[in-house]
């Protein structure tokens, strides 16, 4: 069913525009690489494509999960995997004005390590390339297993990021049954014990029927997850199967949640408002991480 509410005037969005991101745009066509910012028409393109942050997508676009905020496909590869994608990837460190890359995927629960190796791979030849290039992996929750948590901290990535996507009593309606809150935010804190000097991150949607009170909570595990950046944006219903949204969330509201993050919770970023997704601004991050994050280079 498509929602009845009428969407807001402030969740217009803005086309990429701009000699950065045209520069961006065909130096990712040379070399034949597409971003989820594009086949998803995120709102926020254009400016994270300016200031150097561009996310693709590892494994393929069939999914092992079935949550039902998202319209990715889902099914069972059977195990398929392109063995060239790590090299493929890695040709965008050659990109000029890009900086911060986000890597995210499907769930492939039908894999034997969960995806976890592909990752790592396509990491340690993206920082042969450039060492410099700072790499966020948006990794799904592994079904809670830490030896694939630990493939992922080993591979030179510089932030590790799941999402958790609402809060606690919402979690069995949004996401699919194989997910659970306590098992994302268990992946959370130990990537952060393994490697303390990781950068950590998560991502709630916001519009779902969620209380001030109940993201309030949901702030405090992360925090006591030891989960270093947040970012919160509001669910748009992607099709009539999926979700309806249940109220469009205020630009002051979204202000306010970001004081909240910062001042009473402590992250050390959030990134807070209706057009806000999970990487959005993520390189703007990284100064409030200097001097914490060990493998971090920019």
């Amino acid at each position: 069913m498509i929602s009845k509410l009428p969407k807001p005037p402030w969740l217009k969005m803005r086309l990429p525009a701009g000699e950065t991101v045209a520069k961006l745009r065909n130096s990712l066509r040379e070399k034949s690489l597409y971003t989820v910012c594009e086949e998803a028409r995120c709102p926020n393109q254009g400016e994270c494509w300016a200031a150097g942050t561009a996310t693709i997508m590892l494994m393929g676009d069939v999914c092992t999960r079935g949550c039902r905020f998202c319209a990715v496909k889902t099914g069972n590869p059977r195990g398929w995997l392109d063995p060239a994608e790590p090299e493929q990837v890695a040709q965008i460190a050659d990109v000029p004005g890009l900086r911060y890359l986000v890597l995210t995927s499907v769930d492939r629960d039908d894999l034997p390590d969960l995806g976890s190796g592909h990752y790592a791979a396509t990491i340690r030849v993206l920082k042969q390339r450039r060492s410099s290039l700072a790499v966020e992996a948006l990794v799904p929750d592994f079904q809670g297993r830490l030896d694939c948590v630990h493939t992922l901290c080993d591979s030179g990535v510089d932030v590790y990021a799941h999402n958790i996507e609402t809060v606690e009593r919402l979690h069995r309606r949004v996401r699919d049954v194989r997910a659970t809150y306590t098992q994302s935010l268990a992946t959370l804190a130990e990537a952060k014990r393994y490697r303390p000097g990781l950068m950590t991150k998560s991502s709630i949607m916001l519009g779902l029927g969620e209380s001030a009170d109940e993201l309030r909570q949901a702030m405090a595990d992360l925090r006591a997850a030891h989960v270093d950046i947040l970012t919160l944006g509001q669910y748009l219903q992607p099709n009539a199967r999926l979700l309806p949204v249940e109220r469009y969330v205020t630009p002051q509201e979204f202000d306010q949640f970001k004081r909240w993050a910062e001042e009473d919770y402590g992250f050390a970023f959030c990134a807070s408002g209706p057009l806000v997704r999970s990487s959005f601004k993520a390189a703007d991050a990284l100064p409030a991480f200097v001097g914490q994050a060990g493998s971090m280079v920019v």
